[in-house]
Formats: structure tokens, C-alpha cells, sequence
């Protein structure tokens, strides 16, 4: 029988790129139950990284399965959805059978790298007109990808026959039976195809790109309708879908951060550092990115400042499954800890390239002070450390940018959760941090989304009332000569990896 209480829970889809979560939020912004499964990557071929599209949806109803199970509530009682997503993630389907025509070529995928070698002259334009870098990273050259790789593909498109979308494009058609094909302005802003000022599409942008207008959703706020749910067996029909953000600009919003200067960085496949940067658009000159910030319940314009680092995680998962160090990504901080203190080993984890602020999606992994003592350990705490060198990179480069020092951020994502790591990290930038209480702050940002635009909380400080409770805090343990010395070193390597792999 269905429930006879009011519908004020939030479900938030978090489809990230190795796994869907699913949380149930109460009106306290309160997690009351999780789901969780997997999404297995393919690497097809060298710096190539796909994924079966159909596993997106798959894997989201089955985390949500779970997460209403646990949570111990009817479905009658989701008064909302919220979405986020791994960004940049490119899918292109049939508009009528809704089915991809190709595998989801990933964020990290970097097949396109000549392409975008073959645009260089363009560079200045889609930097002024995007905010973004050239690079394979984002969609659009993806979209090209396909369209020119599947016979017919260029065709359809510009018939209007085929569709294209980021994740959560894809996710919305499929839970709206195909009667919603729309993105939301962060997502959007990822694509190399939107014009950041305007949050429109860009047709000089399309035709550089080759790719049809005809196949790119509508561009909505992040807080606003995305349509019902309809058709899907594992949801009832009629719910709204009234949040969307990319993660990286949903876990912004989950961190508080919705001011100017706020800053957080979250650790996960990559590590992510967003400045916020309010109403204003700030351009980098140092190789940060800017990007739209989820717009709020005025629909005002938002706008950040970007670093992205591409193998965080990964270093750890590669360390599990390629080298087989460890048998759990929790395990890599035991055995960094046996790690030999006076041990000069130097690991840059460009396994899929390097982003910000280097943009060298040629370079390679490469590990610098090998020798007949070194172990498994010191392999592991120089994973580490590789990952907090990068982010120590894009904070230099975001007080490059802004003029002003950073004296405090707050940090999310599977890494966070270890205190070796957060200190090794706090250790390099020199400056406290602070851990989310919310690990899963991407989900959090994304129920707060929904719930606004929803009407449960009427603004972003109603709906982070019961958040207000101390952080864990990290502070350093390493004197500012040692920190110098370190960062000295670590440029001379990231120097020697960009000019060996170099065109």
C-alpha cells in the first residue's frame, strides 16, 4: 500500500566512473540510505578508456534499488531527484530506440590528442570563447570521434537522428522516456561547445568541431525542472528531476562553498580544486580552467576556476590492479607508512596524461630515484605524494591567478578519507585543511540542488543549517625549507616528464 506520508525525501544519482551511488536524503539533508555498484572501464587500446553506455543506466537503478531498500522509505515519499555526474564523458544514441550507437568514450580518454594537436591555431579562440584548454579531455573532438567512426554516423546526425549528451543527459532521456533532452549549464560548460558568457551553443564552435547543433541538448539551470520520471520499472512515474551539476560543481555546492574565494578540492579518480569565483568570469593565465558554477535558485550566472588533476585515484587502483602492491585502495596507507623516510623517490602519475596547469596529454607515468632498496612502501607513499605535488601545482597556480593567498580549504572524495594522505598533503601546501563531514559531498550538493528547486529549503543556507558542526582539521608538521626543497624537486621532475614527452 502506498505510503500515506507527505513525499519530503531527496534521491540524488551520483554516476561517477567507476561506480553509481544512490542516497536518499532527509528534509535535514540527512543521508538515510545508500546504493552502490560499479561500472567497469575498458581500455581498448593505449590512452584509450570507454565505457558500455548502457551500464550507466543499468547500474543507476540498481543503486537506487538499494538506496530505497536501506533507507527504509516508500518511494512515494521522493519528493525530488537530483543528478550528478562524471563530466565530459561523451554518448551519442538514437533518438527513437534511445540505445548508444558507440561505447561512452570517458573524461580520461585521449584518442583525440592529434586532433586537437591538428586545431593548435584555434587554441586562443576556444580558451576566449569556452574558458577551457584545447584538449582531448573534453567532448567535443569525442563527438567528432564517433560521428566519423561509425558509418553513417555524420549523416543521421544532421537528419536529426541521432543524439548527443554527457551523462547526465543521457541518464534524464532514459528516466523521462525520452521526453527530456537537456543538460544543465556546468555540464554544458565542459563540452569545448558552449559559450561560457552566454551559456549558449556555439555555432563557429560546432562547425570547428563538426559537430551538428542539431544533436546537442537544451541548456537548463542547474536548479529547475529536467522533466518526470516515466517508464521505468524501478521509480514510479511522475517524480521531478529538478537538480542537476556536474560533480566536480555538485560537490562545490556540498562543500558550502557558494561564495566567491571559497575553495574545495575532491579526491577521486582525479583530484579536482575549484575556487569559486561568484558572478564574475576569471580568466586563468597560468592553466586552470574556467567553468560555470551551478547556477542557484536566482539563476544568476556562477563561475569558478578550475584545476584538474587526471590520475588521483587511479594512481591507487593502479596500484592495486596493474602492479598488484596491495589487494584494497585502503591498503595503499599501511604500507606507505613502512615507507624508507630518507627515500628520494619521485612518482609522477600522468598515466592518462597531465592536465592543469601543464596540458601535456602526451606524458606518460614516470617514477624518478629507482635503486636496489627501493620497495613496494616507498612506491606507495610516492603515489602519494605524487597526487598532493600536482594539487600543490594548481593551488600555486590559482594565487597566480587571483592575487590572494590560499589560507584553508575543504577536501572531499575516497582519498580524503585518509589522514596520512590529508597530511602529506597539508605537509606540501603548507596552509590547513579541512575534511568534509560529508564524504559523498557531490551527492549533498546535488540534493541541495533538488531540494531547492523543489521548495524544500528556501535557500542554501536553510538547507546547510544542521552542516555547522567542526571539520577534522590537518594541519602542517613540515617547516616552510623543507616544503621549498620538496617542491624544487618536484618541478625538476614534472620538467623532465613534459620535455621528454614533448612534440
Amino acid at each position: 500500500m502506498p505510503s500515506s506520508q507527505p513525499a519530503d525525501c531527496l534521491l540524488v544519482i551520483d554516476q561517477g566512473t567507476t561506480s553509481t551511488r544512490a542516497i536518499v536524503f532527509d528534509t535535514y539533508a540527512n543521508p538515510l540510505g545508500t546504493g552502490q555498484y560499479e561500472v567497469p572501464l575498458a581500455y581498448p587500446q593505449s590512452g584509450w578508456v570507454e565505457q558500455t553506455a548502457s551500464d550507466l543506466i543499468h547500474s543507476s537503478a540498481a543503486a537506487v534499488a538499494t538506496a530505497i531498500s536501506a533507507s527504509g522509505i516508500d518511494s512515494s515519499r521522493i519528493a525530488a531527484i537530483g543528478l550528478t555526474n562524471q563530466r565530459e564523458t561523451t554518448v551519442v544514441w538514437d533518438r527513437i530506440q534511445g540505445q548508444a550507437i558507440a561505447p561512452a568514450i570517458v573524461w580520461q580518454d585521449r584518442r583525440t590528442a592529434e586532433t586537437c594537436r591538428s586545431l593548435a591555431t584555434h587554441r586562443d579562440l576556444v580558451r576566449q570563447k569556452t574558458g577551457l584548454e584545447l584538449d582531448p579531455y573534453f567532448s567535443a573532438t569525442k563527438i567528432a570521434w564517433i560521428l566519423h567512426n561509425n558509418s553513417g554516423s555524420n549523416l543521421r546526425a544532421q537528419q536529426g537522428e541521432l543524439l548527443f549528451g554527457t551523462v547526465d543527459s543521457f541518464l534524464i532521456y532514459h528516466m523521462t522516456s525520452g521526453l527530456t533532452h537537456a543538460t544543465d549549464v556546468t555540464n554544458a560548460s565542459r563540452t569545448m561547445l558552449m559559450d561560457l558568457a552566454t551559456a549558449k551553443w556555439d555555432p563557429s564552435l560546432c562547425e570547428l568541431f563538426g559537430v551538428p547543433t542539431s544533436m546537442l541538448p537544451e541548456i537548463r539551470p542547474s536548479v529547475g525542472s529536467f522533466g518526470v520520471t516515466k517508464g521505468l520499472g524501478w521509480l514510479p512515474d511522475g517524480i521531478p528531476i529538478m537538480g542537476v551539476a556536474g560533480d566536480q560543481q555538485a560537490s562545490l555546492v556540498g562543500q558550502g562553498c557558494f561564495q566567491a574565494g571559497q575553495t574545495k578540492c575532491t579526491y577521486g579518480t582525479g583530484a579536482f580544486l575549484l575556487t569559486h569565483t561568484g558572478n564574475k568570469i576569471g580568466r586563468s593565465k597560468n592553466g586552470l580552467l574556467t567553468t560555470r558554477a551551478a547556477t542557484l535558485t536566482d539563476g544568476q550566472p556562477q563561475f569558478a576556476l578550475e584545476g584538474s588533476v587526471f590520475v588521483a585515484g587511479a594512481a591507487v587502483q593502479w596500484l592495486r590492479d596493474g602492479l598488484k602492491a596491495i589487494d584494497s585502495a585502503p591498503a595503499i596507507n599501511p604500507l606507505a607508512e613502512q615507507a624508507d623516510p630518507a627515500s628520494d623517490l619521485l612518482f609522477v602519475p600522468a598515466l592518462t596524461g597531465l592536465g592543469a596547469p601543464y596540458w601535456n596529454p602526451e606524458a606518460r607515468g614516470t617514477i624518478f630515484g629507482l635503486t636496489r632498496s627501493t620497495s613496494q612502501a616507498d612506491i606507495a607513499r610516492a603515489t602519494l605524494e605524487g597526487v598532493a605535488f600536482q594539487v600543490a601545482d594548481l593551488i600555486d597556480a590559482i594565487v597566480a591567478d587571483t592575487g590572494q593567498p590560499l589560507t584553508d580549504m575543504s577536501v572531499d572524495g575516497g582519498m580524503s578519507d585518509s589522514d596520512l594522505f590529508l597530511q602529506l598533503q597539508s605537509d606540501i601546501l603548507g596552509f590547513p585543511m579541512r575534511r568534509s563531514l560529508q564524504r559523498e559531498a557531490t551527492a549533498l550538493g546535488a540534493a541541495v540542488l533538488a531540494g531547492l528547486g523543489i521548495g524544500l529549503w528556501a535557500s542554501v543556507e536553510q538547507a546547510f543549517a544542521t552542516h555547522t558542526t567542526a571539520q577534522k582539521r590537518f594541519t602542517p608538521a613540515r617547516d616552510n625549507s623543507w616544503r621549498a626543497s620538496a617542491m624544487a624537486r618536484w618541478r625538476r621532475a614534472i620538467a623532465a616528464v613534459n620535455q621528454f614527452y614533448s612534440h
